[in-house]
């Protein structure tokens, strides 16, 4: 219980002790009716703490003490305990802006002096409001009326500098803390940590001499927000190890570590932890283990808890429909996309419309994906944006209609987008159409002068025509430019451990393994009558040099390491930072079918489910 709390409970009048939560507006008036009639509100103390006491217990009715003359009585004026009591409720509440004339008309305007209660509510408002303008000035207050060493309200201002994200400001103010205490450290790794300084926060958090769940929780958040998961997840091991109980909100950023590295051993593991701890399966935390069973390639799991869930909000819902349709399930996604809207609990938004027409993409249904985008403003008034125009481009390329969708990109309403234009060069990619493909290109490069995957999709296209003058050329531009190719880099979990793998890096514990089994594939590959399709090397080689080139990608050294550290049976499971290239396409596929492996590669733009020498994208990617 805090300061003001304690005073309305000192000597407490009995009427007024009646208000409570559950308090309703007709018996609020009952109760204020008989505090007139008994003259009670005359007495300045009991105005305050009829006041307060709306304000603490019964918020839902603060506005009845603006409607009536409570504020305004003829006798007695609210003192500052009692509108510090209603700015604090109105600054939790969902009307914070109020709290301004509170402090405006009814502190500064009568001559009250605010004190340090009045300044934590203030920031509290000016945090929610996200009020830049306002929180320079409110700052500039708590200096002059000489608050800006009180302990409180400087973890205040650090905790409103980070929501408005002035990291510089959280310095200032916590470089004039001379003794932190547990709250105003964790304010200031919270703010480190949010706005992207996770070593600073990192620093705080190994010297806290005790560290509570919120600090623990910022950490993770930290490094989950900023793509470092995989120092999430060892912070995960170490809460467990230490004793922290972690809560709702810590398992659902561990799942987005976890979803982010593809680490689906380590998210089982949280799930276990969920489940083991009796954690309440709430909207967040079930939407968390959906998306992170479905980008992990765990599809059939992530549906099983989608189905077990007593409760779901459209992000759950558009989780799983994107799941599916990542996992090349477009039927079933567009399916699952009716009982939504037959069920009619919850409207579709613009996420769930994205995971539609991804689910109409992998499947090709062009038709389908034209009603399902005209839908979007017809019947939910929810105007398309450019991912959404971005995917129809996708479903065009995807079923050869090549000039539709360049006339479809001429069309757009905005200005058309480097997805849109790289949609349609890789749908020249795969059906061989250079001319339009050398005009995407022309196009992506007038956004985005240095995308090298543009160059790398155009010069596939030219090596597919044999037009080497022309791959030369292009290469030679790259080169002009300092375009150069960002190198892969490829996971794959194994005993719960990650595995990173970079083209040209030989530093593996077991690389010279990796290496034996790399060369054993490539006989059996030979031997199968396989030839190496070397298009995607760009540099000026031999022949022979590329193909050895090719066989170091990435994702083929994390699938020999799968191949040599995972048990028959086990899936191989590894996650890309680019698309798969063509020829480590059909190589998986051939493994899948030489090796008897699962093999499931997540690259940057879908699921590839390769078994038996198949693969559920079904030769477009």
């Amino acid at each position: 219980m805090n300061v003001i709390e304690s005073v309305t409970n000192i000597a407490k009048h009995p009427t007024i002790s009646l208000i409570k939560r559950s308090t309703s507006l007709k018996e609020l008036k009952q109760i204020h009716a008989q505090l007139l009639l008994n003259g009670t509100l005359n007495n300045p103390h009991f105005h305050a703490q009829f006041l307060a006491t709306i304000a603490l217990h019964n918020p839902i009715n603060l506005p009845y003490t603006t409607t009536t003359h409570l504020l305004r009585h003829p006798h007695n004026h609210p003192n500052l305990f009692a509108l510090n009591s209603i700015i604090r409720a109105y600054s939790k509440g969902p009307t914070p802006h109020y709290s301004f004339h509170f402090y405006n008309h009814h502190i500064l305007r009568n001559n009250l002096s605010p004190d340090n209660y009045t300044f934590n509510f203030m920031i509290r408002t000016c945090a929610q409001l996200l009020a830049h303008d306002s929180s320079t000035c409110l700052h500039a207050a708590v200096i002059k009326h000489g608050f800006d060493n009180d302990p409180h309200v400087q973890t205040g201002l650090i905790f409103m500098y980070a929501e408005l994200g002035c990291l510089g400001s959280c310095y200032g103010v916590f470089r004039r803390v001379l003794r932190p205490d547990l709250v105003c450290q964790t304010a200031m790794l919270h703010a480190s940590a949010k706005l992207g300084d996770v070593d600073f926060a990192r620093k705080m958090f190994d010297e806290m001499p005790r560290r509570d769940y919120i600090a623990w929780n910022a950490m993770i958040a930290g490094y989950a927000q900023c793509g470092r998961s995989r120092e999430a997840l060892e912070l995960f091991r170490a809460m467990q190890v230490e004793g922290v109980r972690l809560n709702e909100v810590s398992m659902v950023l561990v799942l987005s570590a976890c979803t982010q590295l593809g680490a689906l051993d380590q998210g089982r593991w949280a799930h276990a932890y969920v489940e083991r701890s009796k954690l309440r399966i709430t909207v967040s935390l079930g939407t968390a283990l959906v998306d992170m069973y479905a980008k992990c390639g765990d599809i059939h799991k992530a549906m099983e808890v989608f189905w077990e869930m007593k409760e779901r909000n459209v992000y759950t819902w558009s989780s799983a429909i994107g799941g599916l349709a990542m996992n090349g399930l477009g039927h079933e996604s567009l399916h699952l996309f009716s009982i939504m809207k037959k069920d009619g609990l919850v409207q579709p938004n613009e996420v769930t419309f994205i995971s539609v027409l991804r689910g109409c993409s992998v499947v090709g249904l062009v038709e389908e994906g034209r009603r399902h985008l005209e839908s979007m403003r017809c019947l939910y008034g929810i105007e398309p944006q450019l991912e959404h125009y971005g995917l129809m481009v996708d479903l065009y390329g995807r079923s050869g209609l090549l000039n539709e969708a360049l006339e479809f990109i001429n069309t757009m309403p905005m200005k058309p987008h480097v997805g849109a234009w790289s949609a349609l060069l890789h749908a020249c990619r795969m059906h061989r159409n250079k001319e339009i493909g050398e005009l995407a290109l022309n196009k992506i490069l007038e956004l985005e002068c240095k995308n090298d995957g543009a160059y790398v999709l155009l010069s596939n296209i030219y090596a597919d025509y044999k037009n080497w003058e022309s791959v030369i050329s292009l290469r030679q531009k790259m080169k002009a430019k300092g375009v150069t190719k960002l190198p892969g880099c490829s996971v794959i979990e194994v005993d719960g451990e990650a595995h990173e793998f970079i083209v040209g890096d030989k530093s593996h514990p077991r690389y010279d393994e990796i290496e034996l089994k790399v060369e054993e594939v490539s006989r059996c590959l030979r031997n199968a009558g396989y030839v190496t399709n070397t298009n995607s090397v760009l540099f000026d080689i031999e022949e022979e040099e590329k193909e050895v080139a090719v066989s170091r990608h990435s994702e083929r050294l994390a699938i020999a390491f799968g191949l040599i550290s995972l048990k028959e049976g086990i899936p191989i499971r590894v996650v890309m930072n680019l698309r798969i290239c063509w020829d480590c396409h059909e190589v998986a596929k051939m493994i899948s079918k030489l090796f008897y492996r699962e093999i499931i590669v997540r690259d940057r733009n879908r699921f590839h489910h390769f078994e038996d020498g198949q693969c559920s994208c079904k030769g477009y990617w």
